[in-house]
């Protein structure tokens, strides 16, 4: 990760890991990091715990545990530096009722 990348806030840092690798029609990342307090893994800057809702093109053909998995390895530096978890909702266009 670069100076410039560490001076964004985490949740640009995964949508700018994700975006260019997935190119979603749709992207909400919800930082619940305040739900979380005083459980494994928060810290008191937040930014650990985060719900991402993604339908993009590139899932199709995967299954959901494969989707998952992708969408972790794009985002393993985060994990590395501190985010905790991660909910997903990851769907296909057609899944979304957008086709």
């Amino acid at each position: 990760m670069t100076e410039n990348e560490t001076q964004l806030s985490r949740a640009k840092r995964i949508e700018n890991a994700v975006r260019p690798h997935l190119a979603p029609i749709y992207f909400v990342l919800t930082d619940e990091s305040a739900k979380h307090a005083g459980h494994a893994g928060a810290r008191p800057g937040g930014e650990t715990h985060y719900k991402m809702v993604m339908v993009t093109p590139a899932f199709e053909g995967l299954t959901r545990v494969a989707r998952q998995r992708l969408v972790y390895q794009l985002l393993h530096e985060e994990f590395d530096t501190g985010l905790h978890a991660l909910s997903l909702d990851l769907k296909t266009p057609h899944e979304a009722g957008s086709a």
